[in-house]
């Protein structure tokens, strides 16, 4: 746990829960969904997976969906090779991470994220570039405000 803190210093400064809202638009900016989100970020004793993430969004309409995120950390990244992702993220600079995964469900489409944290870190934004044979064809749009 303490080496991805040193390794990851940003990262291990996004430990904890946000709430927040997602937005996932078509390539041509159409709305396709929006719902809230809470995902919880963890540092554990754990050197299966010293990183631990809990994903739960809700719809308008009262659909819940909880994923977990088990995560390795080797070379100053995280590393993801869930039932429904494979990927990695690592800092580019003091605000900034990246990450880059494919959906295990659906061949061809893999998937880039950057997320910047505030100076005071309580607020991120998050952006994701969904491509299906190389093809941008979604968006994702992410608000998130610390809540513990």
């Amino acid at each position: 746990m303490d080496t991805i803190r040193t390794g990851m210093p940003l990262l291990a400064r996004h430990e904890g829960e946000w709430v927040g809202e997602y937005i996932h638009v078509d390539a041509n900016n159409v709305e396709l969904d929006r719902h809230a989100s809470h995902l919880q970020c963890k540092f554990q004793d754990d050197a299966t997976y010293p990183y631990y993430q809990i994903n739960t969004y809700t719809w308008p309409d009262g659909r819940r969906e909880e994923i977990h995120f088990p995560a390795t950390y080797k070379d100053k990244q995280i590393w993801w090779d869930t039932e429904r992702i494979f990927g990695r993220a690592w800092e580019i600079d003091d605000k900034t991470v990246v990450l880059t995964w494919t959906r295990k469900d659906s061949p061809g489409t893999y998937l880039y994220e950057m997320i910047q944290l505030s100076d005071d870190g309580n607020d991120r934004g998050r952006t994701w570039h969904w491509f299906e044979n190389d093809k941008l064809v979604k968006r994702t749009c992410i608000k998130e405000r610390r809540v513990k």
